[in-house]
């Protein structure tokens, strides 16, 4: 039995596993459950007060686009992966990862409410703003191919528009854009402002990497068992689709960060998307395209999915639900 598959019928009993990576990561999704309110986030108030008008909007665009992102994400996954999948411990997976994206979109909410930023122009922002947006109708149209076309599971081409859906959520939005975003995110602590907000952020980053490893696990079985998937021509596709990515990312640094800010500016926000992208790009089998060395070593244990996974056994535990 192959990964892929549409039967109602199929897919019911678990045992016996026959993807362990898929059970393995609900395993560790479900001992990683958090929920957003158990941050003090209102102790970064007085942060707040004293930030410049552009740290303000760097956090202020930053929740413009993760919060109808990370809906967007859930509508990829019940719509674009979860009907053509028959293994039901993928099944239990996602709808672990689902649940913990409405979890992430909380969390922003919480930040939204916590912090006086005008929320109607935030959640208009990722529609008024050009890079914003185009980076959301490059997922959308994904979304559209799965949705309002027929997709065959059992052809090629359809096949090839699974995986395509896969790469533009996974390896582009989650595992490169979100990512940059972290790391703008995560870079107010380096600078002993938002520490609170940082810990909300170190949990959603602990969730998208196991969404990031799951991912790439999946298009590597998908292509595994798949022969007819696996050609020069398509590589390219894909490689070419991750390298367009990476451009759109690039104009939403300069939107996100137009006159920098102390320690951080978008062409170092946009050297570290490069080399996110080279992660990326070997973990898919590919060779590294940018050659650009990490800039900001500080994030170094998010770069990897295994590392950070083991960086948040290691030093995180203390939100483990099944610890003591």
């Amino acid at each position: 039995m192959s990964i892929l598959g549409t039967g109602i019928q199929d897919g019911l009993l678990l045992k016996p596993i026959q993807y362990q990576w898929a059970y393995d990561l609900y395993q560790q999704a479900v001992a990683n459950t958090w929920f957003p309110n158990e941050i003090q986030l209102g102790q970064d108030m007085s942060d707040w007060k004293k930030m410049s008008e552009e740290e303000r909007h760097a956090l202020t665009f930053l929740m413009s686009y993760f919060n109808p992102n990370e809906l967007l994400v859930n509508k990829a996954l019940a719509l674009g992966v979860y009907p053509y999948i028959h293994a039901p411990e993928c099944h239990l997976y996602l709808a672990k990862q689902m649940w913990e994206e409405a979890n992430h979109c909380m969390s922003f909410e919480y930040v939204l409410e916590t912090f006086p930023i005008d929320r109607n122009q935030a959640y208009a922002s990722h529609v008024e703003v050009p890079s914003m947006a185009r980076k959301e109708a490059f997922g959308t149209k994904y979304i559209k191919r799965m949705t309002e076309q027929k997709l065959d599971i059992t052809t090629t081409e359809g096949k090839r528009d699974f995986v395509r859906n896969l790469v533009a959520y996974n390896i582009i939005l989650e595992g490169i854009w979100f990512y940059s975003g972290f790391m703008v995110a995560l870079s107010f602590r380096q600078r002993n402002l938002l520490r609170n907000f940082a810990s909300l952020m170190d949990w959603v980053v602990r969730d998208e990497s196991l969404h990031l490893k799951f991912g790439i696990n999946l298009i590597l079985t998908v292509l595994e068992e798949n022969a007819d998937l696996q050609t020069p021509e398509f590589a390219r596709e894909i490689k070419q689709m991750i390298l367009d990515g990476v451009e759109m990312e690039e104009q939403y640094n300069k939107d996100l960060l137009p006159h920098g800010l102390l320690g951080l500016n978008a062409d170092y926000v946009n050297q570290y998307v490069k080399y996110l992208t080279d992660r990326r790009l070997e973990e898919l089998g590919f060779g590294p395209h940018y050659h650009v060395n990490n800039p900001a070593k500080w994030m170094a244990a998010a770069n990897d999915v295994l590392q950070l996974v083991n960086f948040f056994e290691a030093t995180n535990t203390s939100y483990e639900v099944n610890a003591g």
